[in-house]
């Protein structure tokens, strides 16, 4: 395991260990989990663990099933006591806490079933109070919790403790936070499907285990951690109470971490040393900071900033601040695919060949025009030979009714050409009676989820159509890993690698686009990401045209690249944007509301349209030319 080195600073109140990836972490906790576990077994003792739901436990309880089968570790002596439960819920609802930790754990061990304890949430209301009371005391006969495992909500909730929850509070009913809602929309489809309530341990139910470990992941819980860790212990931030815990270990990998002031601003808690990404990133800071173009800083602001060891690296503000503006500038280009005829040893792109082969990699089946749609226009415009590859059919995201409204056209239209009506009268009526009887997170059937995956796949031709894609370019790769009809998906698995493979065999690309969303451990981009990247290692050395092949990475509808990362920013212009805006209305079963909005009430060509304006604002900002928008990319190196 590679556990990154960061000076620990002041700023920081609880023990944070930073490791590269989330499975590396994972792997750590769990281990120690085992190893707290055999020393109890070693003295007859039983190991009493607090345990955690969502996503961030899944590698820890991964790890530990690995450990049971392969290293025969036994959890006979092991008592469990999950933090908490959606009230009211069925204990055999796919959304429910019973289920998942039974689905991620409990199913593959061997520890006893009476040794299990989730809290109850089918009981009725008149029973509850007594019924937290009696699990507080579940936990006291049981000796106390050795270990509590945490993760964090974007709230700061350990839990379902939201802010307000007090140091001394006790398991009890709760309400959900209205972001806590949101953020759980995903697994119940709706929002309005998700319980306003929940029972929970309580703030001071946690503060009495012995060890306490809390786990992020990803971009996500950057923000959140921060102030976890760095900011003052308020009722605000719930996880904040931590900081009053003897024996704490916060555990993240170095996407959770990007706030912490050591990995954010390492120049404000001790010496730095500086390469070229870094100045860039205190200089943009700096300038920012200023509110000055780069041009205009000074060193006296350089002083002011706490930079004044890097005005000693590098002499003087003046010739600072010209490197940083020129690498900026550098950056910015209208020719994606190279400007043909001209110097570019200063230009993201090669000028050579002039017309290239562009493959355009898009996980669901709207992330391209959402995501680099102006961009996806202009290689269009300026001659390239664009393809575009849907990774998977993306049909969960399709509301039932558009299916049952597509399954009502292909009837009446078989009626009116009077092809095949029966079968269609059949297949139409199965729809119809499933969708009716449908429980909520229930898995569609095999045609209800073929229809959804046309309805899909026609919206995504509509808008290569527009933007200018020849026909024969477009490609639907339907990868395995996606197809499970449901939210939870199957791990990356050969077959999507090979289909990966195929694809850039058959086009062999100069350039390549992909979703590079590195930061999100557990999405579907991340997942489409991870095949690229190996199929690419198994064709690098076997295929000539590989080595001379460009991968830009652009990021999904939520986020941009940060502006010192970013290697190439292409501007749009109004109309280009526009342009970019009526390819996203092709979508149409995801116009006005998708299924799964995230915490983003914004329509997708909303949040496309104001992300690429506040790229273009930064440049602004930092002395460059005022454009329309920008949509950026980092070239990864493979």
């Amino acid at each position: 395991m590679e556990v990154l080195s960061y000076p620990e600073t002041t700023y920081e109140k609880l023990p944070v260990t930073i490791c590269e990836q989330a499975q590396e972490g994972a792997v750590q906790i769990a281990h120690e989990i085992a190893a707290l576990i055999r020393r109890k077994q070693q003295k007859g003792k039983p190991a009493v663990l607090g345990l955690a739901t969502g996503s961030s436990p899944i590698g820890v309880y991964q790890e530990l099933i690995r450990l049971h089968r392969e290293e025969g570790l036994s959890f006979h002596n092991v008592i469990t006591f999950n933090l908490d439960e959606y009230y009211p819920i069925q204990p055999d609802a796919l959304q429910s806490y019973v289920y998942f930790m039974h689905e991620q754990l409990f199913n593959h061990i061997d520890i006893r079933p009476e040794n299990v304890h989730i809290p109850d949430g089918t009981l009725p209301i008149e029973r509850i109070k007594e019924y937290c009371q009696a699990y507080e005391k579940q936990i006291e006969d049981a000796g106390g919790l050795d270990l509590q495992l945490l993760g964090i909500g974007r709230t700061g909730h350990i839990g379902f403790n939201e802010p307000g929850s007090g140091l001394t509070s006790t398991t009890r009913l709760v309400k959900l936070d209205a972001l806590t809602i949101t953020d759980a929309a995903k697994d119940f489809i709706k929002e309005e499907y998700v319980p306003l309530r929940a029972l929970t341990m309580g703030v001071g139910t946690i503060m009495k285990a012995r060890r306490i470990i809390l786990m992020a992941w990803g971009e996500g819980k950057a923000k959140i951690l921060q102030q976890t860790v760095e900011g003052r212990v308020s009722e605000e931030v719930p996880a904040s109470f931590l900081q009053q815990h003897p024996h704490v270990q916060v555990v993240v990998d170095q996407w959770a971490a990007l706030e912490l002031t050591r990995i954010k601003t390492p120049w404000l808690v001790g010496m730095c040393t500086w390469d070229d990404a870094l100045i860039r990133r205190a200089v943009i800071w700096l300038s920012l900071k200023m509110h000055k173009p780069i041009l205009k800083l000074t060193d006296e602001d350089y002083k002011d900033g706490s930079l004044s060891d890097l005005l000693v690296e590098a002499g003087n503000a003046y010739n600072l601040n010209i490197k940083v503006f020129n690498a900026i500038q550098h950056t910015i280009t209208g020719w994606p695919g190279g400007k043909p005829n001209s110097n570019d040893a200063q230009r993201p792109e090669r000028a050579l060949p002039a017309l290239k082969t562009s493959l355009i990699f898009s996980p669901h089946p709207d992330d391209d025009v959402i995501s680099m749609g102006g961009t996806l226009l202009r290689l269009v415009d300026q001659g390239h030979d664009v393809h575009v590859a849907y990774q998977t059919s993306g049909n969960i995201a399709v509301f039932d009714d558009d299916a049952r409204r597509y399954a009502d056209f292909a009837y009446d239209f078989a009626v009116r050409l009077n092809a095949d009506v029966d079968r269609m009268r059949r297949e139409r009526a199965e729809v119809v009676e499933f969708l009716r009887s449908k429980k909520l997170g229930e898995e569609d059937s095999p045609l209800v989820q073929n229809i959804k995956a046309l309805i899909r796949k026609g919206e995504a031709e509509a808008a290569c159509r527009f933007c200018g894609v020849k026909e024969p370019n477009v490609h639907f790769m339907n990868m395995p890993f996606y197809e499970t009809g449901q939210v939870k998906k199957n791990p990356l698995g050969e077959a999507d690698i090979q289909a990966v493979v195929d694809i850039l065999q058959q086009i062999r690309p100069h350039q390549i686009f992909a979703a590079g969303d590195l930061r999100d451990p557990h999405g579907t981009h991340r997942v489409c990401l991870d095949a690229i990247f190996a199929a690419l290692a198994r064709l690098k050395g076997r295929e000539a045209w590989v080595e001379d092949c460009y991968l830009w990475l652009y990021r999904g509808a939520w986020q941009e690249w940060d502006v010192e990362e970013i290697e190439m920013a292409v501007p749009i212009s109004p109309e280009e944007l526009l342009r970019k805006r009526k390819a996203i209305f092709k979508h149409q079963s995801q116009k006005d509301s998708a299924v799964f909005p995230g915490n983003d009430k914004r329509e997708f060509w909303q949040r496309a349209e104001d992300r690429n304006h506040a790229t273009a604002q930064l440049y602004d900002q930092l002395g460059l030319t005022e454009y329309e928008a920008i949509e950026a990319f980092v070239r990864y190196r493979f």
